[in-house]
């Protein structure tokens, strides 16, 4: 599986789909050795069909003929969830992230959200609230555990 860890930080995220990607042989070989990336990568609407822009995945050693480690690459979909995703996507503010790429029965698939942007005050609030839990979560487990050693558990 790979994440794009940097998506909740960046944006909102409204809503997520599933969907398939169309790979050469070539990509599916070095995916399934782990050689992608999706830090950088988006969806976007060409005509009829949505597509993957800037997902990077390593070229494989063994092939014939190399890929294009950037190429875009189309997202699998049913038509009316390509009509509303395209729709959506292109209002205002809104644009489609994937936040992961894992395999299903075989079939590389990816999960696709429809985002907003996150404002710099917006990160800086996430980052105080994970500290905060962080602190109550290692106040909790030093509790517990002066708890436990007092009882001679």
């Amino acid at each position: 599986m790979i994440r794009n860890k940097k998506a909740h930080f960046n944006y909102h995220v409204e809503e997520a789909v599933e969907a398939g990607l169309a790979l050469l042989g070539s990509e599916v070989k070095s995916l399934r050795e782990g050689k992608g990336n999706l830090d950088e990568a988006y969806g976007r609407p060409r005509g009829p069909e949505i597509y993957l822009y800037n997902m990077h995945i390593g070229p494989y050693e063994q092939a014939a003929v190399p890929h294009d480690p950037r190429r875009p690459r189309r997202l699998l979909l049913h038509r009316r969830e390509i009509r509303r995703l395209a729709a959506r996507a292109v209002a205002k503010g809104f644009v489609l992230v994937p936040l992961k790429m894992y395999w299903k029965r075989g079939l590389a698939k990816i999960e696709l959200a429809l985002a907003t942007g996150k404002r710099q005050f917006d990160k800086r609030q996430d980052i105080r609230q994970r500290e905060a839990r962080r602190e109550i979560d290692r106040h909790m487990s030093s509790r517990h555990a002066r708890r436990r050693t007092d009882r001679g558990d």
